[in-house]
């Protein structure tokens, strides 16, 4: 993994904060803090307000969180217009993260992939421009680490929206519609970065921390009563998943375990490592990384009210301050 040694250069590989503000090495990297999908019944009239149209829930989202995690994604491919309608109705620091198809992950098993993946990508997620965030590639817990297959796979994955453009147009001919593999000349170089959430101790070897660095592909810290916790540094980036570490996507975190994870979040924001298992021995390089946080604990309506409880830890770590370049409309 690269090391940030001249300040006139953009730290590690392109923190996403450099997109905006141009950071030297010595900064903080961004901390985005949120939610796995938002559309649930139980959040209604506990996180949104009752009366509040459905319709308008991603908009309160959005007002409440810079980032929320797109898990239709991972079930089937969504509409153009859906992603379309997702951008505008978010502010303009929104990011939005994308669980890769299970369809590639879960029964393709990363095989014969290519034409799946042009599938994905031309889908219409393009049209989210400089709100596209991470992909989150999810195993399913039966799947073993395989060297070859993985390394195969990473080799697809493409590293910029230009890139992801030029592997959507490979696309099955069912999808025709031209603007769905579009992308803003502006924004063809915009780093697009992807992540990995593994289900099996298999994974839990230095080969596979190796690869992972070799391709700049995050391992997502994954908070679960189920699944290994590793916290190997492997990107110029953290994703976390936090779906309850005591009853998995319902149980909420409490004062302490969000005093943990805020500390260990700042850490990561500052360049430092947290303590805790790790596949490798091999440390990563000391550079600021951006950090995505995501509640999955939306059983019993935890997820929001954990998210702004660690926002809230982190800024006071940080000496940082939520807020919103261009708020949404009022909810009244």
């Amino acid at each position: 993994m690269p090391t940030c040694v001249d300040p006139h250069l953009r730290c590690c590989i392109q923190p996403e904060m450099d997109r905006d503000t141009t950071a030297a090495c010595g900064a903080t990297g961004r901390v985005r803090i949120g939610i796995s999908g938002w559309r649930y019944a139980g959040w209604r009239g506990v996180f949104y307000p009752k009366g509040l149209v459905q319709r308008r829930e991603l908009e309160f989202a959005a007002n409440a969180f810079d980032t929320v995690e797109i898990n239709g994604t991972f079930y089937s491919l969504q509409r153009p217009q859906s992603f379309a309608a997702w951008a505008s109705e978010t502010p303009e620091d929104m990011v939005f993260s994308l669980k890769g198809s299970r369809y590639i992950t879960h029964m393709l098993k990363l095989r014969n992939c290519q034409v799946p993946l042009a599938n994905y990508f031309g889908s219409g997620m393009l049209a989210l421009g400089k709100k596209f965030g991470p992909v989150l590639w999810q195993f399913p817990p039966q799947m073993k680490y395989e060297r070859d297959r993985f390394a195969a796979f990473f080799q697809l994955l493409p590293r910029s929206l230009k890139q992801a453009a030029a592997l959507a147009r490979r696309h099955a001919d069912r999808m025709k519609d031209p603007a769905a593999i579009r992308v803003q000349k502006d924004l063809q170089d915009l780093p697009l970065r992807h992540c990995v959430e593994i289900r099996h101790e298999s994974f839990v070897v230095p080969d596979f921390v190796d690869l992972l660095r070799e391709y700049d592909i995050g391992l997502v810290v994954a908070d679960t009563v189920e699944w290994p916790l590793l916290m190997d540094v492997t990107a110029d980036f953290v994703y976390c998943r936090l779906h309850g570490s005591e009853e998995l996507y319902a149980s909420g975190y409490g004062d302490a375990a969000l005093d943990v994870w805020a500390q260990r979040i700042a850490t990561w924001a500052s360049g430092g490592q947290p303590e805790g298992r790790r596949a490798s021995a091999v440390g990563a390089d000391v550079c600021p990384r951006d950090v995505y946080v995501y509640f999955d604990n939306d059983i019993k309506v935890r997820a929001p009210f954990d998210a702004q409880g660690l926002r809230d830890r982190v800024d006071k770590l940080l000496g940082t301050s939520f807020t919103r370049s261009s708020p949404v409309s009022p909810f009244v």
